[in-house]
């Protein structure tokens, strides 16, 4: 298979063929509008291949994730956050010199400057977690040069720092003083106790819900080129340094259809409760074609069979709330509805299975984190991700700035009208 014809006003073209290392194929349309005059049109990018990238595969149809060629299974199982992490930005599973070196270097670049927390000063208490992350992360810009030669040094001081932003974002939205950083816990660990310690009180951190936070890390890694990804390379593109380019992942990840649905599930679930626990009415109301409710944490743009990270946190939610020994109702409301979905052909037929989102929040809302905090801990974890796929990008010798086309459907040449002899338009 070496190229695919296109015929376009009676004339035959050949477009070279890409097949990657799992079979997929991609028409090369890079040369289409010398060739031809046109361009292709794909609203959403649904079927476009924007880069060739060796990070992430998913094979959605079979409910398949890998991490440089290592299954989702597997590294959930085995492997620890800070593990796929090397993994995902060097391309190799670290040996135990790497990792040893990789833990050191996150464990003593985590502190921020003392006068970077003058900047939460300026916040309100009100302020959204994520807009003090996005701020916070690209104002690092203006300490630290980007330079080749600073290349793994920031890479270290963006990973290590984040979970700082993180918790102190969140200590500013309740009041309370900012907990250091220590060099004696786990990644995991350590932001758990800089969120919900207090100075001099204790707070043990129960190893089993670090456990489930680095799980959710790991699974939240890199997943291909979604939207706040294909942000990041999109920015990346145009040689922004660094912070700023994550900065805007950051941002893509805010909205609601994309890092966000998690809270929507927990809000879902909320309404259910407040409204009696009847959740087969609401399983009937999104089955209804005139209702606009719609079942939250089922179905995935990508997985048209099953989402893998979601069987995995099934369990995962099961052992946190068992340990802290917490009867959550909305866990019960979430059983529920995954069980009737699954045996009712409505939602067979159109392969609507649990995604991520389903059980994530879940296991949030068990470690006391608040729905406003939910996406930010998705940056955290998406974090290894978008720093291997802006790496990548960068030492390509064949990049180039992203520049889409488009498809005018405006007004054609027309005169322009003096101000005195306009009539009045109505806006739309």
């Amino acid at each position: 298979m070496d190229n695919a014809k296109l015929v376009l006003n009676g004339k035959e073209y050949q477009l070279p063929v890409t097949v990657g290392t799992e079979g997929e194929v991609g028409i090369d349309i890079t040369a289409l509008r010398s060739k031809t005059g046109a361009i292709t049109l794909d609203s959403g990018y649904g079927n476009t291949g924007s880069c060739e990238s060796s990070i992430t595969f998913i094979d959605g149809e079979r409910g398949i994730l890998q991490y440089r060629g290592y299954p989702i299974e597997e590294l959930a199982a085995k492997s620890s956050f800070l593990e796929v992490s090397f993994l995902l930005i060097f391309g190799h599973l670290p040996t135990r010199e790497e990792l040893d070196k990789f833990t050191f270097d996150l464990t003593h670049h985590s502190l921020l400057r003392e006068d970077m927390k003058k900047f939460y000063e300026g916040y309100p208490p009100t302020a959204h977690p994520m807009g003090v992350l996005c701020s916070m992360v690209v104002s690092l810009s203006a300490y630290y040069p980007d330079t080749q030669e600073e290349r793994y040094n920031n890479i270290i001081r963006l990973l290590a720092k984040l979970k700082t932003i993180a918790a102190f974002s969140y200590k500013k939205s309740i009041g309370q003083p900012y907990v250091y950083p220590r060099n004696n816990m786990s990644f995991a660990a350590d932001l758990l106790h800089m969120m919900f310690a207090v100075p001099a009180e204790d707070y043990e951190v129960h190893q089993e819900v670090a456990d489930a936070l680095d799980l959710l890390l790991i699974l939240h890694a890199d997943h291909e080129q979604n939207c706040s990804t294909s942000t990041v390379r999109m920015v990346g593109s145009s040689e922004a340094n660094m912070f700023a380019t994550i900065a805007s992942g950051i941002c893509a990840l805010w909205g609601k259809l994309h890092g966000g649905a998690n809270q929507h599930v927990i809000e879902m679930l909320q309404r259910i409760q407040n409204e009696g626990g009847d959740y087969r009415k609401f399983i009937d109301m999104a089955k209804d074609k005139n209702s606009s409710f719609k079942l939250m944490g089922f179905g995935h743009r990508v997985y048209k069979n099953f989402d893998p990270r979601a069987k995995i946190l099934k369990e995962a939610a099961d052992k946190v709330l068992n340990k802290l020994g917490i009867k959550d109702p909305l866990l019960e409301i979430a059983k529920n509805l995954e069980r009737v979905a699954l045996e009712d052909s409505y939602f067979i037929e159109r392969k609507l299975y649990p995604n991520v989102d389903f059980y994530s929040g879940i296991i949030y809302r068990a470690m006391g984190i608040p729905t406003e905090m939910f996406t930010v801990m998705f940056a955290l974890g998406r974090l290894p991700g978008w720093i291997a796929q802006w790496k990548e990008m960068r030492e390509d010798p064949a990049m180039r700035i992203y520049r889409p086309r488009q498809i005018y459907t405006g007004c054609t040449e027309r005169s322009y009208i003096p101000i005195d002899e306009r009539r009045t338009v109505e806006v739309k």
